[in-house]
């Protein structure tokens, strides 16, 4: 097998972290208004303000999670299997 610089479980988080990013940035999205002239308070709703950054964030961390967690070495039992 190739070695990868990342394991199975590094990519898993890594799309996991994408995921909420788009999530996030969903969240953030809409509360215009219809006409582009009047004012819609919607823009300043929880969601928006609170909720949606935070998972945002999360989403920024867990791909730092993702790229800095060692992947596990499976390398060592490959060499034992070789030997036999």
């Amino acid at each position: 097998m190739k070695d990868f610089a990342f394991g199975k479980e590094n990519f898993i988080l890594i799309a996991a972290a994408v995921v909420l990013i788009i999530v996030g940035f969903a969240l953030m999205s809409g509360g215009g208004s219809s006409d582009g002239v009047s004012f819609n308070p919607a823009i300043f709703s929880k969601q928006r303000i609170v909720v949606a950054p935070l998972v945002t964030v999360l989403g920024f961390a867990l791909v730092v999670v993702g790229i800095l967690i060692k992947p596990k070495d499976d390398s060592k039992s490959d060499n034992v299997n070789r030997k036999a």
